[in-house]
């Protein structure tokens, strides 16, 4: 009977083991024989899987406990080249309901990805001062070519939402990635420029003394510097600004993340803004997976809003991703002469992705 006991009592540490550790990194579960897909905690049984590539940075890090608390996830992937193992003991730890594990390196990457719903790519180099988007897209380029790569073989029927940057080449090169494979759908890769409306809706709230929860600003075009154009003629609840008001918070917005990088002074970039509206917007596609209805929210995707081929607007969320993409609706003056810069600048951008993958 005490043998029987010993047994279970094993049994159950070795399926712990068996889903916090990669078999590089546990000397549990070869002995245990168990493997992590034979592995469920009680509050993993219904939801979403999930992987976050990228997880042990500086935006993955506070992103993988924030989807760790969404109800929406059962399971929870973290993949990164480095410090995985702390990140996934750490967070595993958190008494919610998603199963949490670990992947360490570019071998754990098809298992890491293999069945997922959603995937999240936060993963590459952040900016620091003096650095454009632009300056990053050699490192980062490679970084996402090689992790759609993984995407297009092991899940591609995923929603992709690629936080990356600069964003405005980065989703290119994902499209060209899932071209080459055959996966490609447009409607489940989607640029992440929810941190553009988040701070949109706080410095609107800001300057006109609102709750920011209850401010909605469209945010269009794409993620980089004048690319970035929010719609203040269209701000829910309507709000009536003075030119100069316009021009200081349309330049804010689009220097939000410049902003931060110069007060951490080196230190880095908006990792938590970034990892807080990253959630906002995969639980808004979680939703929209489950079926929820009305679910938009802006995001960068392949349109036709636009002559451009890629384009950020606002889009309804569904079962198969983006569902509904809307037109941009009636702009005043000062917005149609914005755009017309922002396009000019994303075509370069877009044109740059593309010419990555294909050269």
């Amino acid at each position: 009977m005490q043998e029987t006991n010993n047994s279970r009592v094993n049994q159950r540490i070795a399926t712990i083991s068996a889903h916090l550790n990669p078999p590089s990194f546990s000397h549990m579960e070869g002995s245990s024989g168990l493997g992590r897909a034979d592995c469920r905690a009680k509050g993993g049984l219904t939801g979403f899987k999930v992987a976050i590539l990228g997880a042990a940075g500086g935006i993955g890090q506070p992103l993988s406990l924030l989807m760790k608390m969404n109800p929406l996830v059962s399971v929870l992937h973290l993949y990164d080249v480095v410090n995985t193992p702390g990140v996934t003991a750490d967070i595993s730890h958190m008494d919610t309901g998603a199963v949490v594990r670990g992947f360490l390196g570019q071998q754990q990457l098809e298992e890491a990805l293999t069945g997922m719903d959603l995937v999240i790519i936060p993963a590459g180099v952040p900016r620091k001062p003096g650095m454009t988007r632009d300056d990053l897209f050699n490192i980062n380029a490679g970084i996402v070519k090689t992790l759609c790569e993984g995407i297009a073989k092991c899940c591609p029927k995923a929603i992709v939402n690629l936080i990356s940057n600069p964003v405005n080449s980065t989703v290119p090169i994902a499209a060209e990635v899932f071209k080459k494979a055959g996966t490609f759908d447009p409607n489940r890769l989607l640029g992440v420029t929810m941190l553009d409306v988040v701070r949109a809706n706080t410095f609107v709230a800001e300057v006109m003394g609102l709750d920011p929860r209850e401010v909605d600003v469209p945010v269009i075009g794409g993620h980089a510097g004048v690319t970035i154009l929010p719609l203040l003629s269209q701000v829910k609840p309507p709000c009536s600004f003075t030119q100069k008001e316009i021009e200081y918070l349309t330049n804010r917005i689009q220097n939000g993340g410049t902003e931060v990088v110069e007060a951490k002074a080196g230190a880095g970039s908006a990792t938590l803004s970034m990892a807080y509206a990253a959630v906002q917007f995969a639980d808004a596609c979680l939703r929209g997976l489950r079926g929820d209805a009305d679910i938009v929210r802006c995001a960068f995707v392949a349109s036709h809003v636009t002559e451009l081929p890629f384009f950020a607007s606002k889009v309804r969320l569904g079962r198969c991703g983006v569902e509904e993409i809307y037109p941009l609706g009636p702009l005043n003056e000062y917005e149609r002469v914005s755009l017309e810069k922002a396009k000019k600048e994303l075509e370069t951008s877009i044109e740059k992705g593309v010419a990555f993958v294909k050269k």
